[in-house]
């Protein structure tokens, strides 16, 4: 699997915004990727050391639109440490828009 596959996109949200300002970035990632397949990703495409990479499942939930039914996709997250005074590149952009 190719690093640009095993991450599909950065999760822009509050939690994830303050989980930066610890050295911890979040990341919406592929499915069958594992943990080492998410830190050689992470340090190849950011050039960062990773210290610790936490994965969950986020269940899917159920939605109505009028009297349709349906049910959000069941995706996977990683949240990514980096060593202390490392950051990547992509979430730095956050803090420029709340000033």
């Amino acid at each position: 699997m190719e690093h640009t596959q095993v991450i599909i996109r950065p999760v822009v949200s509050e939690k994830s915004y303050v989980l930066s300002a610890a050295d911890r970035y979040t990341f919406r990632v592929h499915p069958d990727a594992h943990k080492t397949h998410i830190r050689q990703a992470v340090e190849a495409l950011f050039d960062v050391h990773v210290v610790e990479v936490r994965t969950l499942s986020v269940k899917s939930k159920p939605k109505r639109r009028g009297t349709t039914r349906g049910r959000t996709r069941v995706w996977k997250k990683a949240i990514v440490q980096v060593r202390p005074g490392e950051s990547i590149p992509i979430f730095q952009g956050l803090a420029a828009l709340e000033s």
